[in-house]
């Protein structure tokens, strides 16, 4: 009789569990349709002719499938141009990002100096303040630098939003790693950065990666300083020249989601390259601060 009611109870356990697992595969679907809609709308308005864009019902799949936008995106050299600078200000901040932000954080994690808990908290104290509030500040800044309308400008307007970011991410990872390593590294002879760079960033790298891709889709997707701090054509970035495409009397939607497909195409590609990097490196890095 126990082991009836034991075997019944083991059933019971079992089929709960597994009501429980598609309970959470069905809210994980729904979740993923819903924020997945978006792009995948924006896909399909960019196969489609712009007439067909609003036929009703709305179709998801294309009835006529046209390149048309791609190929008109492709083939104008704004565009190209507006590309080239969103790549260049990307890689160039990241870098410089990286580099900065990675040796003051090991200052940070390493040594203790007069002012450094001050000097910790005022670079967490610069991500409380809204960015918008710092538009004509910067202005007045780059303006006054004579680097208003240049890639230098936007370069290093978009360092001051993602180094502390780069320096508060690579202070809490390099926390997590015992200090026996700097010790060990020591004695086998090597200084300062010779602990850096042979032992704590190869141990660092998913606290690398994970800094890199929030800084380059920080350069990539801003507007507001890219519109606000330059005036030519010539240095647009991606973001402000799908604005641009905002005609007065018409909007061409296959071009202008077209363009929106392959600027985001950087951002998708890079974050499922390095995923899994990246969530370890954000769930390390929060442990401590």
């Amino acid at each position: 009789m126990s082991d009836t009611a034991t075997n019944h109870a083991s059933v019971n356990e079992e089929r709960q569990k597994f009501y429980r697992r598609v309970m959470v595969y069905v809210a994980l679907t729904v979740v993923t349709l819903i924020l997945a809609f978006p792009i995948i709308w924006m896909v399909s308005v960019s196969l489609k002719p712009t007439v067909e864009t609003f036929s009703l019902p709305p179709r998801l799949i294309p009835e006529t499938l046209s390149f048309d936008g791609y190929v008109r995106v492709l083939e104008n050299p704004q565009f190209r141009r507006f590309l080239l600078n969103s790549y260049i200000l990307g890689l160039v901040v990241t870098l410089l990002s990286l580099v900065i932000g990675t040796l003051a954080a090991f200052g940070f994690s390493r040594y203790r100096f007069f002012g450094d808990k001050t000097a910790k908290l005022f670079v967490i104290t610069t991500q409380m303040v809204p960015t918008i509030t710092l538009l004509i500040p910067f202005f007045g800044v780059i303006v006054w630098l004579r680097l208003y309308d240049s890639i230098w400008g936007l370069i290093l307007t978009y360092l001051t939003f993602s180094l502390p970011y780069a320096v508060i991410m690579m202070n809490g990872y390099l926390d997590t790693i015992p200090k026996d390593f700097d010790e060990a590294a020591t004695i086998d002879g090597c200084g300062p950065l010779g602990v850096l760079f042979r032992v704590l960033l190869p141990v660092a790298m998913p606290g690398i990666i994970s800094t890199a891709v929030y800084t380059f889709l920080l350069s990539w997707n801003e507007f507001l300083f890219a519109l606000a701090l330059t005036r030519s054509i010539e240095m647009r970035t991606v973001p402000v020249g799908i604005s641009m495409m905002v005609g007065e009397f018409g909007l061409k939607w296959d071009e202008m989601m077209a363009f929106s497909v392959i600027g985001s195409l950087p951002v998708l590609i890079l974050f499922m390259l390095v995923q899994r990097f990246v969530v370890s490196g954000l769930s390390a890095g929060g442990i401590k601060g």
